[in-house]
């Protein structure tokens, strides 16, 4: 009997040291991974045993967003905790390779644009995120984090890099927006740019023909078992399931053989499938090293998947676009000893509530001179689901031409969504009673639409945001 209780102590005593020392946290960002790519969430297609592992041990968020419905708006969001327009940066970096090349003044640009068959002019978009920023490295690193990056970063060349923002650790973060190829060297000789022929900057080649996300594990689990006796914060920024669509011939030959859904492209499936062995691995070296039960997972994705290789539904459309399928994403919360395991929430929440939940948990305080657009889930974590947020409302704006019918902001405050089309089309929605935005109320609720109007103007106009302007050598086509 006195063995028992003498180990039950010591087992006490344990926990108890354990739970005294800093929590970790790992936040893994997948490159264009759709609401519905997850087992989890509902697919019969693809494969995720890890990532359904995950939800099953923490919460899984229902109504969870990106900041934007494309990529760098919402990593510089995850980044700061603000919203993408307060930032100046509302539509994905332009990589060298692809024409972003820095001035020589070193100054983004500024003013608008456009064509004369644009109705509108709209802001020039950003070539980096500006360095005054902090990260959530940055705001770490004064209570004795280490941070590091693995994968995509995509918020500026150079300048502007990880390593300039706070990481100690840089693998693979640069300005690509995506890879030049999934497999060692990862590189494209045939492109005519010598970045690119060379491959991704801080990810040289190692194992010729290795798949570009088992690299991107191997460095995270290499970083963890480094620092496992130290506090760290790991961004794990999967490049994948983001284009070009390359996979595993094995792992795809898998996906060929299996019956088609909706989802149906077995290459995609594939790499779905690699991200999922890479949050796996992630997950067993944590346990491996013992701190699991005091390290923080958050999974999600940056935008909606891609139409084409995924499918989305029920959410309409997809990645660019202004509807769900475009903003709404997975987002799962491991939190052990806080969060009850195989949780769900219908909370609103999005790209900018990172910083500050991680802030909090942390217990590292935020600057009252820096406005933080999120708020901080640890009390609705804490309560597993059960306190809802003071925040009423959430929103977007992307004031670029990319899809008909042109620029937009968005709002959601409860069940109601509106879209600002600027060219003069509003869209109203009840998320509640239509998932799949096929009913538009606006005509039925002018009122709903101008009180939501003005209420989403009234935001944008606090932040900063540039709003898209009539152009005066405006001709109809």
């Amino acid at each position: 009997m006195k063995t028992i209780v003498r180990s039950l102590a010591l087992i006490s005593i344990s926990l108890n040291l354990q739970a005294a020392k800093p929590l970790n946290f790992v936040l893994i960002l997948v490159d264009d991974l759709g609401w519905m790519d997850l087992g989890c969430q509902g697919s019969k297609y693809y494969e995720t045993p890890n990532i359904d592992r995950l939800a099953d041990e923490g919460i899984r968020f229902t109504d969870a967003y990106a900041a934007c419905a494309v990529c760098s708006p919402t990593r510089a969001a995850v980044q700061t905790g603000r919203y993408p327009a307060r930032l100046g940066v509302t539509d994905w970096i332009r990589s060298r390779f692809q024409g972003g090349a820095i001035p020589s003044d070193k100054k983004n640009p500024s003013g608008f644009t456009g064509g004369r068959n644009r109705k509108y002019l709209v802001p020039q978009n950003a070539l980096w995120m500006e360095s005054s920023e902090m990260t959530i490295a940055e705001m770490l690193e004064p209570a004795g984090y280490i941070s590091c990056h693995v994968g995509k970063w995509h918020l500026g060349a150079d300048d502007w890099y990880p390593q300039k923002q706070g990481y100690k650790f840089n693998y693979g973060g640069c300005d690509y927006g995506q890879p030049p190829n999934y497999f060692d060297p990862f590189n494209n000789p045939k492109h005519r740019h010598p970045m690119i022929r060379e491959g991704i900057p801080h990810l040289p080649g190692r194992k010729k023909g290795q798949y570009l996300s088992d690299r991107e594990a191997d460095e995270a689990v290499a970083f963890i078992e480094a620092h496992k006796d130290k506090p760290f914060f790991l961004n794990m920024d999967n490049y994948a399931v983001h284009t070009p669509i390359q996979a595993k011939p094995s792992v795809t030959a898998k996906y060929e053989a299996k019956p088609k859904t909706l989802q149906k492209n077995s290459k995609y499936a594939a790499m779905v499938e690699s991200v999922d062995d890479s949050t796996g691995r992630i997950m067993d070296a944590l346990k491996k090293h013992g701190i699991e039960n005091r390290t923080v997972i958050i999974f999600t994705s940056d935008n909606g998947g891609l139409l084409g290789p995924t499918n989305n539904a029920p959410l309409r459309s997809g990645k660019g676009y202004a509807y769900e399928g475009g903003i709404r994403v997975p987002l799962i919360i491991k939190w052990p000893g806080v969060i009850k395991a195989g949780t769900q929430s219908k909370e609103p929440v999005t790209s900018v509530d990172y910083l500050p939940t991680i802030a909090e948990a942390a217990g590292v305080s935020l600057s009252q001179e820096r406005k933080i657009d999120g708020v901080s889930l640890v009390n609705h974590l804490r309560s597993n689901k059960n306190n809802s947020l003071t925040r009423e409302s959430i929103y977007w704006h992307f004031p670029h031409y990319r899809h008909a019918p042109g620029p937009y902001s968005i709002i959601r405050r409860g069940p109601w969504k509106l879209i600002k089309f600027y060219e003069g089309k509003r869209e109203l929605f009840n998320l509640d009673n239509d998932l799949g935005e096929k009913n538009n109320l606006a005509n039925k609720m002018p009122e709903k639409v101008e009180s939501l109007d003005i209420e989403l103007m009234k935001h944008l106009k606090s932040i900063g945001a540039k709003i898209p302007r009539l152009n005066p050598g405006y001709k109809a086509k």
